[in-house]
């Protein structure tokens, strides 16, 4: 099993169904495989933790993803080196109301760039 932690904004979609995967630096950490129980959590590290689904969902695909955070917007996404042309239906599965929210985000945590990562899946919106 491997666990992940989710900011508080993220918890009534994953709890919905309406956020189906997360994207994931590449660390030296080991992240899911496909086939491993997925144990998602909010507030790990403080008085506030809880798991947020039981059971825990299965890891159903993990593939490479490449961000092109722009000052504006989210100029580029690869996943496994194919390009997404269509950012909205990626963005809303993240768990984002928008294309402006889920750039927000991005360019907020991660900053303007490429980000390198791995994309988890866990619902039925896998995206091939």
């Amino acid at each position: 099993m491997v666990a992940y932690n989710f900011q508080s904004q993220f918890v009534d979609a994953i709890e919905s169904g309406t956020k189906s995967h997360t994207v994931r630096r590449i660390s030296k950490r080991r992240h899911a495989r496909e086939g491993d129980r997925l144990q998602l959590y909010t507030g790990m590290r403080t008085k506030a933790c809880r798991k947020i689904l039981d059971p825990d969902p299965v890891c159903l695909k993990v593939q490479n993803i490449v961000l092109e955070v722009g000052d504006e917007s989210i100029v580029a996404a690869e996943i496994d080196g194919t390009p997404v042309n269509d950012l909205a239906p990626f963005a809303s599965s993240d768990g984002f109301e928008s294309l402006e929210t889920f750039h927000r985000f991005w360019r907020m945590f991660h900053g303007v760039g490429t980000f390198h990562g791995k994309l988890i899946a866990w619902g039925a919106e896998c995206h091939e």
